[in-house]
């Protein structure tokens, strides 16, 4: 009798997800503030509250669909964390726990990361609203309760002492071979293949903590991937294509993977080369996607 009620939770969750409301993304959400806190004194993870304005404006459904829907973002939530929403803008014992906490109605998401008694475990902020910053709590969140801290989750975070990125282009032959070369540097984060007036170009995200512009282009120029070099990427810059962008991953298993520009970048430039290496940036999920296709 176990099977079909196995299979019952697993529709169920199916359902779950296809119901979510934009504005929470697809991060299966528990909707029990106490189940929560119960569930987090059993596994010791810590809990995180999302306060969210459903049905939200457009910066409250934006955050749904690009940060909540991140799938290493979503993996690290579920697998890290007891995660559980409370909408600010309804009555009932949505505003019971939202007085509780004293957070205003109708308002940008908030989140905030509890421990089993219900406390917070670093100070409530406001404003959290990209991958980067909420990846940042996260592993703050993570350290404060003594629990692991998935390596895919702190290449998200930037590093403490970087509040920025930089960008940059370099010209060479073909953006293709800049797309894996210069993606493979540490603090390389995102690459992309364009043009700039007619020249074939590769757009780097970089953290400048890690690698400094004169670095980075000192590298790029080893590896022949600089005939000319755009400290500040001026606006004639054209994106490439879609067929164009991320070349190396094309016909591999890695194609059939959601991938957050982060993970592309990286798996873009060891797919061929280190597929080892190109394993590592990937979730548990992923992985275990990867190996069934394989078996089958």
């Amino acid at each position: 009798m176990k099977l079909p009620i196995l299979l019952c939770c697993v529709v169920g969750l199916g359902v779950l997800a296809q119901q979510n409301p934009v504005e929470i993304g697809t991060v299966q959400l528990g909707r029990d503030l106490d189940q929560a806190l119960d569930a987090s004194k059993q596994s010791g993870k810590p809990v995180f509250l999302l306060f969210q304005e459903v049905p939200g404006c457009k910066g409250c459904r934006d955050f749904g669909k690009e940060v909540l829907s991140n799938v290493v973002l979503v993996d690290v939530i579920e697998n890290h964390f007891v995660p559980v929403v409370v909408y600010n803008n309804r009555g009932g014992e949505h505003e019971r726990i939202r007085k509780a906490f004293k957070e205003p109605a109708w308002n940008y998401q908030v989140i905030r990361f509890l421990n089993a008694e219900g406390r917070d475990l670093i100070p409530r902020k406001d404003r959290i609203w990209s991958t980067p910053a909420l990846s940042s709590r996260m592993v703050e969140a993570l350290e404060k309760a003594n629990r692991p801290v998935p390596e895919s989750l702190r290449r998200l975070a930037p590093k403490p002492s970087s509040s920025r990125t930089a960008t940059a282009a370099f010209a060479q032959f073909c953006y293709w071979t800049g797309e894996r070369k210069l993606g493979a540097l540490e603090g390389v984060l995102v690459t992309e293949a364009g043009y700039i007036d007619h020249r074939e170009v590769t757009k780097v995200t970089y953290d400048p903590a890690v690698i400094s512009y004169a670095e980075l282009e000192r590298k790029a120029k080893q590896m022949k991937c600089a005939s000319v070099s755009y400290e500040h990427v001026p606006g004639s810059y054209k994106k490439a294509s879609r067929n164009n962008q991320k070349k190396q991953i094309q016909g591999t298993r890695f194609a059939s993977l959601d991938l957050t520009p982060e993970q592309a970048t990286k798996v873009n430039a060891f797919a061929r080369t280190d597929p080892r290496k190109a394993l590592e940036v990937l979730t548990p999920d992923q992985r275990e996607a990867l190996a069934s296709r394989k078996m089958h």
